[in-house]
Parts: C-alpha cells; sequence; structure tokens
C-alpha cells in the first residue's frame, strides 16, 4: 500500500495501492473496448432505482471473457492491466490460434504465464477445469452455477472459494461469506484467487474521491424523518429504537441479521448458512 505525507486532513487518511508495481504498463486493447453510457442508477422510465449513484469519471468498458469456451486451446498471459469496472486485475489472453480476450487474473501471475481451459488440465494456478475435477482443499475463482453458464461467484479482488467436499455429483463450495453451497460438479472454476488482494485497504480520504468513482453520498436513517426512514425522528441525537436495523422499506438489514428469504430457490444448494456479524 501507498501512503502520502499529511499535508491536508484528506491525506493523512489517504492510502492506495502502488499500480506501478502490479500493472505491466501496457496501454488497453482497442478492439476488446467500447464506450459505456452512465445510467446513474436509474431505469428506463428516468427513475431511480439504485441510490448513491451517479457523476463519476468517464470511463470506457471492458470486453471481459466469463466464459472461457475456448477449451484445449492454450492461452498466455501479455498485459497486466487496471480495470475502471471491476476491483480485480485483468490482462489480455492471446490463444495459440491468435484470437486475444480479456481475463480476470489471479494472484502471482507475471506476464508471460500460460494456461490452458480443459477438463484434462492439471489442478495449477489459472487453469481452468470442471469443479469435479478438483481435489478438497483447492482454492477456485470464476465459478459457474451451471454449466457453460458463466462465471457468476468469485470475481472481485481478492475473492476465492474453497473445495471441501466431492459428494453425489456436487461439489461443495465453502463461500467468502462461509457458507457452505453444492455446486453441480459439472460447472467450470479457474485455480487460484483473485488479484489485487490489497483492495479492501484502501482508504479513500476524502468525500471527493468517492465522487469520481460515481459513488452520491448516503444519508444516514437516524438523521432522517419519521415519515422518511424506520430509524428517523426523536430530538437530538437518538438511537434507533428499534431492536432490530430494517431498511428504508422496513425490511432488516445488516448487523449480524438474517436477511435471507425463507423461501429462496436456492435454499437446497445451502449445506450451511453463512456466520453472520462481525465474527465470521
Amino acid at each position: 500500500m501507498k501512503t502520502y505525507k499529511p499535508t491536508s486532513k484528506s491525506q493523512r487518511q489517504h492510502t492506495s495501492i502502488e499500480y506501478r508495481k502490479l500493472l505491466s504498463g501496457h496501454k488497453p486493447e482497442k478492439s476488446l473496448m467500447k464506450g459505456a453510457r452512465s445510467r446513474a442508477g436509474r431505469n428506463s422510465f428516468g427513475r431511480i432505482t439504485v441510490r448513491h449513484q451517479g457523476g463519476g469519471h468517464k470511463k470506457s468498458h471492458r470486453d471481459v471473457d466469463f466464459k472461457f469456451n475456448k477449451k484445449n486451446i492454450p492461452a498466455k498471459i501479455t498485459t497486466i492491466e487496471y480495470d475502471p469496472f471491476r476491483s480485480a486485475f485483468i490482462g489480455i489472453a492471446v490463444y495459440a490460434d491468435g484470437e486475444k480476450r480479456y481475463v480476470v487474473l489471479p494472484q502471482r501471475v507475471k506476464v508471460g504465464d500460460t494456461f490452458i481451459v480443459s477438463e484434462t488440465a492439471p489442478v495449477t494456478l489459472c487453469n481452468r477445469l470442471p469443479l469435479g475435477s478438483m481435489p478438497v482443499g483447492t482454492f477456485v475463482y470464476n465459478i459457474e452455477l451451471k454449466p457453460g453458464q458463466g462465471g457468476v461467484i468469485a470475481r472481485s479482488a481478492g475473492n476465492y472459494c474453497e473445495v471441501v467436499a466431492q459428494d453425489a455429483g456436487y461439489t461443495h463450495l465453502k463461500m467468502p461469506s462461509t457458507e457452505v453451497r453444492r455446486v453441480i460438479s459439472t460447472a467450470w472454476a479457474s485455480v487460484g484467487e483473485v488479484s489485487n488482494e490489497e483492495h479492501h485497504l484502501v482508504n479513500l480520504g476524502k468525500a471527493g474521491r468517492s465522487r469520481w468513482l460515481g459513488r452520491r453520498p448516503t444519508v444516514r436513517g437516524t438523521a432522517m424523518n419519521p415519515v422518511d426512514h424506520p430509524h428517523g425522528g426523536g430530538e437530538g441525537k437518538q438511537g434507533r429504537g428499534l431492536r432490530r436495523a430494517k431498511t428504508m422499506w422496513g425490511k432488516p438489514s445488516g448487523k449480524g441479521q438474517k436477511t435471507r428469504s425463507p423461501k429462496k430457490y436456492s435454499n437446497v444448494f445451502v449445506v450451511s448458512r453463512r456466520k453472520v456479524g462481525k465474527r465470521k
């Protein structure tokens, strides 16, 4: 992590990642980029459906491959790059037939490293193979829930899942949330942990840096009026007056509470619920 001299109140707290030491310095591949319009949290009617979004720096979208549908063709990592739309690092994978694709990179990968997507691939860093071929204790990322769907789990910086069991055509994975879930063994995953593991240590230091990232201010519920939030109201600074925290819409929120729907479709795949609260 990079720290700064305390020339101002914000610089005193400010920390950032030393990208020069981690990235390869290559410019983005133009053939794999396209413009991305900012919706600022609004739907097609112009109504805000996701709060606290808007503004921010203009960004270009990188076309990242999560499906890995080029099988049994070795590929070489030629760049390590920053992606403004995700916390993990990405890189260009050049396949033996000449095709280039952006992929999410694991930790400890270097320019020049190779990988392959194959059912018979060895269980080594960056290789991709079915979950049923993974021995117990393997760390995996970019995991499919359905074969051919593309990776949807463990894609952000520093994340990974651990293979804890193989049972009756299903692989038991310990998620980053500590939940243990069954995933069909024919789904594919990559070996390793997602890159940029220091991302969670970044301190933005000032409100302006949040605005550059497209994050608008968040107002505390306890600072609102009763008509606007269940925590609102009271003379001066008050506690929430409720046993359990609620969202603006009256639903249970975090702080060590169970928020999963009892009728959620995927409950049958959960072997062990996540541990809530600070002590995970």
